[in-house]
């Protein structure tokens, strides 16, 4: 058997929102996209993300809830630097999106920052410290 994990899928309440928030993190999403029940793009790595509304989920899956609570589910988006971890949190910020967890010198190394997507998944940006 030879599996490869190559896709991440975000289930959301409102794709419209869903979907500006990833464009404000730089990924080309379509700006039509919102029409869609299904989105998905391809990443410069190959790595393939997907959303699908509730609904879409509720079309196949009749038993699907939408989980309630903190987050089930981080992403993370390496910066090029930490000046830039302190940049997109703060364009973030400044676009209406919830920061959870302000930029700081983390211990193991990374100048760090989380954001919460419209669905409440955990988004976390990060980048390498210079060494001391």
């Amino acid at each position: 058997m030879s599996l490869t994990f190559d896709f991440v899928g975000i289930v959301t309440t409102d794709l419209a929102a869903s979907l500006a928030f990833y464009r404000d993190l730089g990924l080309d999403i379509p700006a039509d996209a919102a029409n869609e029940p299904h989105v998905e793009v391809v990443l410069p790595n190959g790595m393939r993300v997907g959303w699908d509304t509730v609904e879409t989920i509720q079309g196949f899956d009749t038993e699907y809830v939408s989980p309630t609570g903190s987050h089930r589910v981080a992403f993370a988006f390496q910066a090029g630097s930490p000046a830039e971890v302190d940049e997109v949190h703060a364009r973030l910020i400044a676009a209406g999106h919830r920061s959870r967890v302000a930029p700081w010198d983390a211990f193991w190394g990374q100048r760090y920052a989380t954001v919460m997507d419209p669905d409440g998944n955990a988004v976390d940006l990060y980048a390498a410290l210079p060494a001391a």
